[in-house]
């Protein structure tokens, strides 16, 4: 007695084809999507304004504005807290961002090591 396969299971080759049309698909929407995130700039603001941070999509600090009002040689602790904390939003926010716009292409499937 022979096995039978339900219709639209197995497939052969066409199946197969169509599997690696849509890998092929996904991986180019994958690599616009990293070029496009990679030319972004995310800006971060700490501080009520006091500390002002731009970071690339490729998560290198493009510029960072100090208001003079914040620069107390006495209390340099708190200047580097708010400068800590831009940079780590900063980051959080590219990092939420590739998540984000990722599970619109991936389905929801995580792809760990991707970005």
């Amino acid at each position: 007695m022979k096995a039978r396969i339900p219709k639209n299971m197995g497939g052969g080759a066409q199946n197969m084809n169509q599997m690696i049309k849509q890998a092929q698909k996904m991986q180019d929407q994958i690599t616009v999507l990293q070029e496009d995130i990679e030319a972004r700039d995310f800006a971060v603001t700490t501080g009520g304004g006091a500390v002002e941070i731009v970071m690339t999509g490729k998560k290198t600090i493009k510029s960072l504005t100090l208001k003079p009002e914040i620069v107390d040689p006495e209390n340099i602790e708190d200047l580097q807290d708010l400068i800590i904390s831009a940079v780590n939003e900063a980051v959080n926010n590219i990092e939420s961002t590739t998540e984000d716009e990722m599970s619109k292409i991936t389905g929801g499937v995580s792809l760990p090591g991707l970005f």
